[in-house]
């Protein structure tokens, strides 16, 4: 007997290390957290169930250690055998504007985003193009298309490439390029919260409507901001700027969503572009107020 009272510690302590001994209530309760595969629910209940259970704390961590990691496994395996298009999200927005500036109009503006997220590379490709036609005449007339491609070699850091093409002949050119390349760093990191800086070198090439074409070297930044306020709003921020000796740009565009039913939502947002050295005659800035309809897929 005094031989078992010995061994009575030893023999609780391992039985405290397997999942088997955690009691049936605890036990049910975690094992339908995992089955749920939301990280928020886990930590919730994870923490509830060590109070519940102290003696089975460590056991209880191994365990969500050992979801965590299997979690992972699967979901890089998924990546790493995803075709070209499965890992490819986007958004498409249609509506309205209204211009201060060179011009003061309403129009119609249509944006379509692409993104793929791999374990190694990220691609972002954008459309956007906005029209104005008022009594015949065209007021407005505005295309832009970008490709960014980053290469994530570190948990938060990587490296982009960035290519922009723009034409907006009523901010005074008919064609602008703009090339750079550069560090990037996710600053945070988070389900409901991301941001994202970059900056670079650039070199841009510019086509004015009076036929001048300038080419100068350029510096780029750019700061991307997203916060998921709730489930059904969410706060966006994004900004870009070239910085050259002939003309410099700055562009912001600050956006709220609303989600309305399944995949569409509201929007309002509001969009700054300024010119340092536009061509006589321009206003160095434009502003764009924006209510559109957003659709992800």
């Amino acid at each position: 007997m005094r031989a078992l009272l010995l061994a009575l510690p030893l023999l609780l302590a391992n039985t405290a290390g397997d999942p088997e001994t955690i009691p049936a209530p605890v036990r049910a309760m975690l094992d339908a957290a995992f089955a749920s595969g939301n990280e928020g629910e886990v930590a919730t209940i994870v923490k509830y169930a060590r109070n519940a259970a102290p003696e089975h704390a460590e056991t209880i961590n191994k365990m969500a250690s050992d979801w965590r990691a299997e979690r992972r496994r699967k979901n890089e395996k998924r990546i790493r055998e995803a075709g070209l298009f499965d890992l490819m999200k986007g958004r498409a927005e249609l509506g309205g504007y209204r211009t201060t500036g060179n011009t003061n109009n309403i129009g119609l503006s249509a944006v379509v985003e692409l993104r793929r997220e791999g374990l190694e590379w990220r691609h972002k490709l954008k459309v956007q193009g906005d029209y104005q036609e008022s009594l015949g005449v065209v007021t407005r007339e505005r295309y832009l298309a970008s490709y960014e491609p980053n290469w994530k070699f570190d948990e938060r850091a990587y490296i982009y490439g960035s290519a922009l093409y723009e034409n907006d002949r009523f901010l005074g050119f008919t064609d602008r390029f703009s090339l750079s390349a550069g560090a990037g760093y996710s600053a945070v990191k988070k389900p409901k919260l991301r941001l994202d800086l970059e900056v670079g070198p650039a070199f841009r090439h510019t086509a004015f409507v009076n036929g001048n074409i300038e080419s100068y070297p350029a510096a780029r930044g750019s700061v991307d901001f997203d916060w998921k306020v709730t489930p059904g709003i969410t706060l966006r921020q994004n900004a870009s700027a070239y910085f050259q000796e002939a003309n410099s740009t700055i562009t912001s565009k600050s956006a709220l969503l609303a989600r309305l039913i399944g995949p569409l939502s509201a929007q309002l947002s509001y969009t700054l572009q300024y010119e340092s050295k536009p061509p006589t005659g321009r206003d160095t800035t434009d502003t764009t107020s924006r209510a559109a309809l957003v659709v992800d897929f």
